[in-house]
C-alpha cells in the first residue's frame, strides 16, 4: 500500500512538472544579459528574444545588468524563482571562469541549472603589422629571444583574453606582458593603434579589422579552421591540444523544472534552423550549436576544469 502510495505521488509530480511545461510560458520571460548592451550576447539575446516571443506568444525582454565581470548578473538570476520566467543569457567566462578567479562567489556557481550552448566563436590571435612575424612558431621564437618585450591587450583581468593569452604564454615558454584595459572595445583600440603588439579576441570583433589589413591574423583558436577565414591555421597546429573560444547560452536559477529547460532548448534548436537567424549568426562570425541541456551540462564541468588549470597553471588570478 505504501509503495501505491510513493508511486502514486511521484506521477503526480511528473505529471505536474509536464503540464506546466506544456503551458509555459503565461507571463513574460525575461533574459537576463550580464554585460552592457551593444555586444555579441547581447545582440544573441535580442534576436532569441524575438524569436522566442514570436513562437511562445509572451513577451521575451531583455534585460542588461552589468559589472563585476557579469557577477552581478549571475547572481541576480541565482536568487530568482526557479520556474523559468528569468533566465541567464550568457557567454561562457561568467560561467566557467569567475568560479575560480573570483572564489567564493557569494551565490551558488553550480546551482543553475542549464539550457543550451547556442553558439559559439573562436579567439583570433592578432598582430600589430609593424611585429616583423607572419605565424605562430615565427612568433615563438620572437618571443623567446626577446622575452617581455612583447605585449598584449585585453579587457581585463580574468577575461578569456587574458587567460588565452596566458595560456598560450605558458604552453609556448615564453614570457609576454598584459596590459589590461577597460573592455573590449578600448583594448582593440590600442592594438589598431600600435600601443601594443597582439591580442587574443574573439573573431566576431576582429573580422572587420583583419579584412582591412589593419591587423594580421596569425591563427584561430577554434579546433579547426574557421570558414570565414579559410587560409588561417589553428593554434593546435603549432601548439597540440590549444583550444579557445567564447560560446553563449542559456542557463536558469536551481530548482527550475526539467521539462521547462528541454522545451526552451528544443525551441533553441528550432531557431537556428531559421534562415534568418543562421545569417544573423553567420555575420556576428558564429558557429550555430543549440545542445540540448545534458549536452551543455558536460560543457560545463569540462570547460570549469579546463579554465581552472589554466589560472592555476599560469597564476593567472594575481596577474
Amino acid at each position: 500500500m505504501l509503495g501505491r502510495t510513493v508511486f502514486a505521488l511521484v506521477l503526480g509530480c511528473f505529471l505536474s512538472t509536464a503540464t506546466v511545461a506544456q503551458d509555459y510560458p503565461v507571463k513574460p520571460v525575461k533574459f537576463v544579459v550580464p554585460y552592457a548592451t551593444g555586444g555579441t550576447g547581447d545582440l544573441l539575446a535580442r534576436i532569441f528574444a524575438e524569436k522566442m516571443q514570436g513562437r511562445l506568444g509572451q513577451p521575451f525582454i531583455v534585460e542588461n545588468r552589468a559589472g563585476a565581470n557579469g557577477n552581478i548578473g549571475m547572481e541576480l538570476v541565482s536568487r530568482a524563482a526557479g520556474d523559468g520566467y528569468t533566465i541567464l543569457f550568457t557567454p561562457s567566462e561568467p560561467l566557467v571562469i569567475n568560479r575560480t578567479l573570483y572564489a567564493p562567489l557569494s551565490f551558488d556557481a553550480d546551482g543553475f541549472v542549464p539550457i543550451s550552448v547556442l553558439a559559439a566563436t573562436p579567439l583570433v590571435l592578432l598582430m600589430h603589422p609593424k611585429v616583423a612575424v607572419d605565424n605562430v612558431a615565427q612568433l615563438i621564437a620572437f618571443a623567446k629571444a626577446n622575452p617581455e618585450r612583447l605585449n598584449y591587450s585585453s579587457q581585463g583581468k580574468g577575461s578569456t583574453a587574458h587567460l588565452t593569452a596566458e595560456m598560450f604564454g605558458s604552453m609556448a615558454g615564453v614570457k609576454l606582458v598584459h596590459i589590461p584595459y577597460q573592455g573590449g572595445g578600448p583594448a582593440l583600440a590600442a592594438l589598431l593603434a600600435g600601443q601594443v603588439e597582439m591580442m587574443f579576441v574573439v573573431l566576431s570583433s576582429a573580422l572587420p579589422h583583419i579584412q582591412t589589413g589593419k591587423v594580421k591574423v596569425l591563427a584561430v583558436g577554434s579546433g579547426q579552421r574557421n570558414a570565414a577565414l579559410p587560409d588561417v591555421p589553428t593554434m593546435a597546429s603549432a601548439l597540440p591540444g590549444f583550444a579557445s573560444s567564447n560560446w553563449f547560452g542559456m542557463v536558469a536559477p536551481a530548482g527550475t523544472p526539467q521539462a521547462i529547460a528541454e522545451k526552451l532548448s528544443a525551441i533553441s534548436a528550432e531557431i537556428l534552423k531559421q534562415p534568418d537567424v543562421a545569417k544573423r549568426l553567420f555575420d556576428l562570425s558564429l558557429d550555430t550549436i543549440g545542445s540540448s541541456p545534458v549536452d551543455m551540462g558536460l560543457t560545463l564541468k569540462l570547460d570549469t576544469e579546463r579554465w581552472a588549470r589554466v589560472i592555476r597553471m599560469t597564476g593567472a588570478a594575481s596577474n
